[in-house]
């Protein structure tokens, strides 16, 4: 098989190149692309547990952990105790994050248009749903 036809190797240099590129629209906010997939649900869900964060970004509860602590540390996020359950966390945005939200959502849709750019509106929507086509797809079975 030619590389160019390996789904692996496609999907990988096309993620590699957006996301440096992502990384450093975001360099100057202080926030890294993973940082802002959590920001992103936050702003819009408001209050979500590390577990609900995960799922939401597709990433292991570790890898969430370790982001939520940097984010702690750089005052992005805030944990509280949930009074529903004391056993369980709840994340929301801090008002440093929602001061940043106008600027970092722009270098987003900065960055949307400028990979999409070259393809029809057509292709666009073909794209998207092959994408998630692929995120819902069920290797294991």
């Amino acid at each position: 098989m030619e590389l160019k036809e390996c789904m692996n190797f496609l999907l990988s240099v096309s993620q590699n190149k957006v996301f440096k590129y992502f990384s450093k629209l975001l360099e100057e906010h202080g926030v890294t692309p993973a940082q802002y997939g959590v920001l992103n649900c936050l702003w819009k869900e408001g209050q979500l547990s590390p577990k609900q964060i995960g799922a939401m970004v597709h990433l292991e509860a570790p890898t969430i952990s370790g982001i939520l602590d940097k984010m702690q540390k750089a005052d992005l996020i805030e944990r509280s105790i949930d009074p529903t359950n004391r056993r369980n966390v709840l994340v929301m945005a801090t008002p440093k994050s929602y001061e940043m939200k106008v600027d970092v959502e722009a270098a987003t849709n900065h960055l949307n248009n400028l990979v999409l750019k070259k393809l029809s509106d057509e292709e666009k929507d073909e794209l998207k749903k092959a994408l998630q086509t692929i995120i819902q797809a069920d290797f294991e079975s």
